[in-house]
């Protein structure tokens, strides 16, 4: 199973989110972007790629231990930026710096539980909202420009979820991953 942790977004982010997304499909050039759904709006905090379910209890036990000693943190969804041309995504506030601590537990617990994890970088907080359409060049800047100012509501982090990629449906226009959680823990004791 194809697995990353992540901090999921209370509803009330998504819906604010959403509208300001809806305004950047006005921009020219948005039919170059493959929007991403709202249900799969999320904070990677580590990729754990595709993992034996035989190890899920080890990874679950390590997770568990992350989340436990993590205090709930205060967040928003803030601005936003571009990953070259490849990715448009909105970036956050506010607990960065905790964001970035449960980021580094989250990896480290992925790589003591036997999960073979990518080199280690600084972990940049990002939601991404569209990436580019294979064959298409498009500047992504108005819209970062666009999303310059666009502030939500603060909220507190309190969960560390363990969430399965399921991969979209072959040959269907459109589709995309379906994301599912598979274990959430409260942050804190």
């Amino acid at each position: 199973m194809r697995l990353f942790a992540a901090v999921l977004p209370p509803a009330r982010a998504i819906d604010e989110l959403a509208v300001a997304v809806e305004r950047l499909h006005t921009l020219p050039g948005s039919g170059g972007l493959r929007w991403t759904g709202h249900d799969g709006w999320h904070f990677t905090l580590a990729f754990l790629g595709e993992v034996d379910e035989e190890i899920l209890p080890v990874i679950e036990e390590r997770f568990g231990r992350a989340a436990a000693r993590q205090d709930p943190f205060p967040l928003r969804l803030h601005g936003g930026g571009h990953f070259g041309r490849r990715a448009l995504w909105v970036g956050a506030a506010g607990g960065i710096d905790a964001m970035r601590l449960l980021a580094d537990r989250a990896d480290a617990a992925a790589r003591r539980a036997g999960v073979a994890m990518e080199e280690h970088r600084a972990y940049k907080a990002h939601l991404t909202i569209a990436r580019s359409r294979t064959g298409f060049d498009t500047d992504l800047r108005p819209y970062v420009e666009a999303l310059a100012h666009f502030e939500g509501t603060a909220w507190t982090v309190g969960e560390l979820a363990l969430v399965r990629s399921n991969p979209p449906v072959p040959g269907v226009p459109g589709a995309q991953p379906r994301y599912e959680p598979v274990r959430v823990w409260p942050l804190g004791r």
